[in-house]
């Protein structure tokens, strides 16, 4: 390799990809990638960098993931992935079904899964990569894997809407969401929301949340209104700006100049399935800087 050149460089986007859906988090990923350069940088007569790599970053992953499991169980209210606005610098570059797919929903699905199946799934079915490799990176057998990433297609296939939804679809429902909450409408709110849609909020014991997923469209809307009232003409006045969050039409809320959170909406239809909020200072200091 030649002097100042990174080896990383041609395949971060797909690394980077790959390490935040095994992990949830941009920080982790990023350190990840770190801890991938410094491999290749010290070693020698690497025929195929990039197989390397993936191998590489696929079990630092799977190492994080064993202690990142720990935490998890004593984490204080819901847990979400870290939000990301930069969804296509993480791009696996194929053209298979789910490869531009980071929303909350998958996300959350994923985590579900145990860090092989996770990894043979990604691997397989998001980063086109055969299963005589991933049977290498994972050091099982081609048909372990094989099994392995079948039982995570049913998970995922199990909690996805069948068609995507545009776009201009998302904003006209976020719109009418958003005009909801501000006027303190219940009744709109119920009428863009699924019966059975669910409300998960991560403050990670740092910010003030609901500690409980709150069900159904009547609870949320009336949490949602109540909030609304509960902190009226107290401090400064939230500023919304719609983002694209994770690859889906979302809300960066501000306090004055300080990020405050991001929300998220899982669209099934023409409602709202799912709203994911994320104020945990530490998942979003990536979006600070």
């Amino acid at each position: 390799m030649n002097a100042g050149q990174d080896p990383i460089a041609p395949f971060r986007g797909r690394l980077l990809g790959l390490a935040y859906r095994m992990l949830g988090s941009r920080a982790d990923a990023d350190d990840v990638l770190q801890d991938a350069y410094l491999r290749i940088r010290d070693a020698a007569g690497i025929a195929n960098p990039e197989a390397y790599l993936v191998t590489t970053v696929t079990r630092l992953c799977i190492d994080r993931l064993k202690s990142a499991q720990v935490r998890r169980e004593t984490y204080i209210g819901p847990w979400l992935p870290e939000p990301i606005l930069d969804a296509e610098a993480m791009s696996p570059h194929t053209a298979l079904e789910l490869a531009e797919d980071l929303s909350f929903a998958l996300m959350l699905v994923l985590e579900r899964l145990s860090p092989p199946e996770r990894a043979a799934f990604l691997l397989h079915d998001i980063f086109d990569v055969g299963f005589a490799e991933i049977a290498a990176v994972l050091d099982r057998s081609e048909p372990s894997c094989r099994q392995l990433a079948s039982r995570a297609r049913r998970a995922v296939k199990a909690h996805r809407p069948a068609t995507p939804v545009p776009i201009e679809q998302q904003g006209a429902l976020l719109a009418s969401f958003a005009s909801a909450v501000s006027n303190g409408d219940v009744a709109a709110l119920m009428a863009v929301l699924r019966e059975d849609a669910i409300l998960l909020s991560d403050g990670g014991g740092f910010k003030l949340t609901a500690l409980n997923p709150i069900l159904g469209a009547d609870r949320i809307a009336r949490y949602f209104v109540g909030s609304m009232r509960k902190f009226a003409g107290r401090g400064p006045v939230l500023r919304h700006q719609p983002r694209m969050i994770n690859g889906a039409l979302g809300v960066v809320s501000y306090l004055g100049d300080v990020l405050d959170q991001v929300l998220s909406l899982h669209i099934e239809g023409d409602r709202i399935a799912a709203i994911y909020i994320v104020r945990n200072p530490h998942k979003l200091a990536h979006l600070r800087g």
